[in-house]
């Protein structure tokens, strides 16, 4: 199923998981810049424990439905991994994530729920990362057009 195809229940069932997002990540208080920079300093390890809470449920999930449903019901694409190779772009693009994340305060989904919580400077750490996945893009770009560069893959 294309993106044409997926409709208005598509819509609907994203818009309720951003709710649900978004309203979990303020109430555990992770959409606050200053919470997150005490887990990175290794204050406060809530973190932790919302991360690891969100992955079991996460993963319950989705172990429940690959048993019992064998494809996603709005989408029609089978359940299953996508495998990524652990190679030097990971590690580069990690630690430039973890800088970014360092600097701003803020994860990147959090940011969004951040807004909503009042935190509009943050939308300059968002418009940061538009423009910083933007420029990975073209420099991307770049390396695949240049013919000693674009040998190697990303």
């Amino acid at each position: 199923m294309n993106d044409d195809e997926r409709g208005l229940g598509f819509t609907l069932v994203v818009i309720l998981g951003g709710l649900i997002f978004g309203f979990g990540l303020a109430l555990s208080n992770m959409a606050r810049p200053e919470v997150v920079l005490d887990f990175l300093q290794f204050d406060d390890l809530g973190l932790v424990f919302v991360m690891g809470g969100a992955a079991v449920v996460t993963g319950t999930i989705f172990a429940l439905a690959e048993r019992f449903g064998g494809s996603a019901p709005l989408t029609g694409r089978a359940y299953g991994r996508r495998l990524k190779s652990f190679d030097k772009n990971v590690l580069i693009g990690g630690t430039i994530f973890g800088a970014g994340w360092g600097l701003s305060g803020i994860c990147p989904g959090a940011a969004y729920a951040s807004v909503g919580v009042g935190n509009y400077p943050i939308l300059i750490a968002i418009g940061g990362m538009f423009v910083g996945a933007y420029l990975q893009g073209l420099w991307r770009a770049w390396r695949a057009d240049s013919p000693t560069l674009g040998t190697s893959a990303d």
